[in-house]
């Protein structure tokens, strides 16, 4: 294999062995823990603008299949492994995760020492990265910033998409959703129609909707400031649930502030507190911002659940509404399915209106 360089805006250079597409790419560099789910990983939207470091040390041992993919095409923009596996043994697998690199135009080195990487990672809020295939020690290299919006209006349906179902019909806000939470409310017979990011709340209205849901998604949820206004006037109105980028949209809509996390959480094995139920959910989660447990003290809402490790704010209920969000991914694409009931109450709700009545979720 041809050799290939990692360039931090740091400083630090990793030199490995290429794979995948023949091409450069720069991007924020971040990390996820899972040993398994690679590729629904690299083709979830929220890792758009991201070069994504695998720190479970082999990739590709069971291939890549035809239905696993998250969107229409790989997200990130390029990928680091310490081990990239050639002969993958699976019996559905249709791709090597070389080839299908190759395939979606998706450069990435192997060989990467991921485990001094993932350290370098940790110690500071935002690294940028290119991966090169030349790399000059007295050349001064910098690293482009994207505009506000971009990553989320990159991601996102252009049009309006109906999904027919024999239940309630959701709108399904997109900031750059996940295949499997749409599959998740067409499990449950909901009829689904999935709108632009940028929807205003006439335009959710003339859908009829009985509820909507807010996606995930890549980015800083302060770039889309502009649409909190409708953002809030959809919430009041109907029952709504966010998940990781739309939970975090729903609490700044309302007045909650949010934050950048030193590294984020990305991973499958992440312990969160159901604060009703008192039981500790092991989670799926990607997400580098988070809304802080002080500012949500002065909205109308309350947390739902809190991460056991760093007891950051993991989901949040509207104490009058049918509002309720969670930082993780409930749909277990890739991970565990241990709170897949968030989308069976969610369902719940549709029925009750905006407005709570009784008991809350």
């Amino acid at each position: 294999m041809a050799a290939g360089y990692l360039i931090l805006e740091s400083g630090e250079v990793f030199e490995g062995e290429w794979i995948g597409a023949s091409t450069a790419k720069e991007g924020e560099l971040v990390f996820n823990t899972a040993m398994t789910g690679y590729q629904e990983m690299v083709t979830d939207p929220s890792y758009k603008g991201q070069i994504l470091t695998f720190s479970y040390p082999i990739i590709g041992n069971y291939g890549l299949n035809s239905f696993s993919d998250e969107s229409a095409r790989p997200a990130v923009e390029g990928v680091i492994v310490n081990e990239s596996c050639a002969g993958p043994s699976h019996f559905q697998s249709i791709h090597s995760f070389d080839s299908y690199l190759k395939e979606h135009n998706i450069p990435g080195l192997a060989g990467i020492d991921t485990r001094a990487l993932v350290k370098i990672i940790r110690k500071s809020s935002t690294v940028r990265a290119k991966i090169t295939k030349t790399y000059h020690q007295e050349e001064k290299y910098t690293f482009i910033k994207k505009k506000k919006g971009e990553l989320v209006k990159s991601v996102s349906v252009q049009q309006k998409k109906y999904y027919s179902g024999n239940g309630k019909h959701v709108v399904l806000l997109d900031y750059g959703f996940k295949e499997s939470i749409l599959q998740a409310l067409l499990d449950e017979g909901c009829a689904v129609t999935t709108m632009p990011y940028h929807s205003s709340f006439a335009s959710v209205e003339a859908e009829k909707p009985d509820g909507v849901l807010f996606s995930n998604g890549p980015g800083d949820p302060m770039e889309l400031e502009k649409y909190f206004g409708e953002i809030k006037k959809i919430t009041e109105t109907y029952p709504s649930l966010g998940i990781c980028l739309g939970h975090q949209l729903i609490a700044l809509a309302h007045g909650a502030a949010s934050e950048k996390m030193l590294f984020g959480h990305r991973g499958s094995n992440h312990p969160v507190l159901h604060i009703p139920s008192g039981k500790v959910n092991i989670t799926s989660q990607n997400h580098g911002y988070v809304i802080t447990d002080e500012s949500l003290k002065n909205t109308e809402f309350e947390p739902l659940f809190i991460n056991i490790n760093d007891k950051s704010v993991e989901g949040m209920q509207h104490k009058n509404l049918n509002v309720s969000s969670v930082q993780f991914h409930p749909e277990a694409h890739p991970g565990p399915s241990d709170t897949h009931f968030i989308f069976e109450e969610f369902i719940q709700q549709l029925s009750a209106g905006g407005v709570k009545e009784c008991v809350k979720i």
